[in-house]
């Protein structure tokens, strides 16, 4: 791609998202960020954005350490094509590694000594603070829920303004070095790529505990479900791990007349302007105040209003006429994440996701009314397979636990043989006689209380292929010793096995 169209590719923007200094940690965060800022895509197109909705000083700080970091891990990454790239797991996975990347690993410790000691501490030197004049946004009165405007999509407007947005989780690092060019074949494929909106990718993991007990892998939602929603064109936003199209995401809607074009398309706000000018501009926009009588929240961005804000934003821009794309690499996943690991962490995750599809279900953004003449039927069925997560508990539940119990109690799960229906069957298919006597020795052929091995040998002998090879006592004293010698001939005779050309019976039998 990059021979093909070299300064022609789309710039790109990539925004790493963190809420919380304590649950999500800094050398976690700059995980992720070095792991994007280390693709291979020419890094005058990249612009990496990190949105800290706890505003922690802390979370700055270690982007600080991160981005002289950098100057030594990207070169080497790009030289010795070093995959994955996120440090943590590199160093973890790969030990026979170390003593080639062995001077880097050092730096990457003291940079982790410094962000944890400082973190653990509770404050940050004088020293270093003198060292970047970001640090004069904290004093003594900034809080998690009272800080300085943080970094939005928006903002990267009045910056870098590049027509591809990648969001990410700050838990989920970049594990294909090549990810951005894939997901663009999407983007700028002649026929359809004018139409794309975003390319979604599954979420994975690397933390996967022992027989997968909390259910992460997930392998039929990613692999059928939301590939076969995908079908419908309506592939699920799931909030991390999607390129987007800045102006499908800021509220354009599709027409026919739309060009799409990517190529090139870069506005460069930042020229003839300076650091200064562009802060005071970005923190403008970052304000909250700004999107006060705007349609942000509700026609462009992110929508708000619900604990999965990501599948309503992915429904509304469907709705507007654009095809999103989920695309699941065969041979490497672009992104790994962190999944719960603990009981508790599963059931919060869980509660979440499935209190806020409802929610959406019991709005107006119920896919069946927001989405109607909009996206297909089953495309709306497909996104309610997801909505109705939490009341569909109920008969799962009722599912796993009452058949168990009539089967440990001897209760018939199903209704017994209707009689007449059977005698209708029975006679029209010249099996056995209609009178009530005959009836009743199949019912007991069928439903007789015995071991399971012995019902199963009663019905192995009516679908059993070769049943020339059964000897006459094996019939009569293991398989059917109910059946009368008449309705066994019936039985036997009813059909010849075409597959080896011989009879359904042994000569003898016969």
């Amino acid at each position: 791609m990059c021979s093909r169209y070299g300064d022609k590719l789309p710039a790109v923007d990539i925004f790493v998202c963190t809420a919380d200094a304590k649950i999500e940690p800094p050398t976690m965060v700059i995980n992720t960020v070095l792991s994007v800022m280390s693709y291979n895509y020419p890094p005058e197109k990249l612009s990496i954005y990190l949105s800290d909705d706890g505003g922690s000083e802390f979370t700055f700080y270690a982007l600080m350490e991160a981005s002289q970091f950098s100057k030594h891990w990207i070169p080497f990454c790009k030289k010795f094509r070093v995959e994955p790239r996120s440090l943590d797991f590199l160093f973890s996975e790969f030990q026979q590694a170390r003593s080639q990347i062995n001077r880097r690993m050092k730096l990457y410790e003291d940079m982790k000594f410094r962000i944890e000691a400082a973190t653990e501490k509770g404050n940050i030197s004088k020293e270093v603070k003198d060292q970047h004049k970001g640090f004069l946004e904290w004093n003594s009165q900034v809080t998690k829920q009272d800080h300085q405007s943080i970094v939005q999509i928006r903002v990267s407007s009045e910056i870098s303004n590049a027509p591809i947005i990648l969001n990410l989780d700050c838990d989920m690092y970049s594990n294909d070095s090549d990810a951005i060019k894939e997901a663009l074949c999407f983007f700028m494929d002649e026929k359809h790529g004018h139409k794309t909106s975003y390319v979604q990718h599954p979420q994975s993991y690397n933390n996967i505990t022992k027989n997968d007990i909390y259910s992460n892998v997930a392998s039929t939602t990613h692999l059928i479900e939301l590939a076969g929603i995908d079908g419908y064109n309506a592939a699920l936003y799931c909030g991390t791990g999607c390129f987007h199209r800045r102006e499908s995401l800021c509220g354009l809607k599709y027409s026919e007349n739309y060009i799409g074009e990517l190529k090139n398309s870069v506005c460069d706000t930042k020229k003839d302007r300076t650091v200064h000018e562009l802060e005071e501009g970005s923190k403008i926009l970052a304000n909250c105040s700004y999107e006060k009588g705007t349609q942000w929240g509700k026609e462009m961005g992110l929508m708000y209003g619900c604990p999965v804000e990501d599948i309503i934003t992915g429904l509304t821009i469907q709705c507007r006429g654009w095809k999103p794309v989920y695309y699941y690499p065969e041979t490497r996943k672009a992104f790994l994440g962190i999944a719960p690991t603990t009981l508790d962490q599963a059931l919060v995750q869980q509660k979440r996701w499935s209190e806020g599809m409802f929610q959406i279900f019991l709005s107006k953004y119920c896919p069946f009314i927001y989405g109607h003449g909009k996206i297909k039927l089953g495309a709306q069925m497909g996104y309610c397979v997801y909505l109705l997560w939490a009341p569909c508990s109920f008969p799962t539940l009722y599912y796993v636990t009452i058949p168990s119990i009539c089967l440990l109690h001897g209760v018939a799960l199903f209704p017994e043989v209707y009689e007449p229906m059977l005698s209708r069957f029975a006679n029209e298919g010249g099996l056995i006689g209609s009178s009530p006597a005959e009836v009743s020795k199949v019912r007991t052929l069928l439903h007789c209380r015995t071991t399971w091995s012995a019902r199963f040998s009663r019905f192995l002998f009516w679908v059993i292929h070769q049943k020339s090879r059964i000897s006459y006592d094996e019939i009569t004293n293991d398989l059917c010793p109910i059946l009368s010698v008449k309705q066994l001939y019936r039985v036997c005779t009813l059909y010849c096995d075409d597959n080896y050309n011989t009879p359904s019976v042994s000569p003898d039998v016969s």
